[in-house]
């Protein structure tokens, strides 16, 4: 895991979640960016047997295979769509409206303008 939207995995390498976008852990620290890498760690543990589908885009401009993963509805990231890879654009904008009107993750700590 190196933060909440990119991992690991075995001989694939470094992994982009498609769809999501954490707060930052490196550089400049962002508001929740040490929560969403720990619920990230928390729901994916070293070690963990993962099933994962491939974006359009197989990988991005820094070289890691891009997947789909669903951190938004508890709060821990916001949509982040980026063509042609918007398969679950759709469900990734209602769950965040969900996480933002509960409150949920990041939205009660850095406030509903993060």
């Amino acid at each position: 895991m190196t933060d909440g939207d990119t991992i690991r995995l075995g001989n694939l390498g470094s992994v982009r979640l498609i769809g999501i976008d954490t707060p930052e852990v490196y550089g400049g620290v962002e508001c929740f960016g040490q929560e969403a890498s720990r619920f990230a760690r928390r729901l994916l543990p070293l070690g963990t047997r993962v099933r994962y589908r491939v974006g359009v885009e197989e990988r991005d401009g820094y070289g890691r295979l891009l997947a789909y993963r669903v951190m938004v509805e508890e709060g821990y990231a916001q949509p982040l769509t980026i063509p042609p890879n918007v398969q679950f654009a759709d469900v990734f904008r209602a769950a965040a409206r969900a996480a933002r009107r509960a409150r949920l993750g990041l939205w009660r700590s850095c406030g509903a303008a993060a």
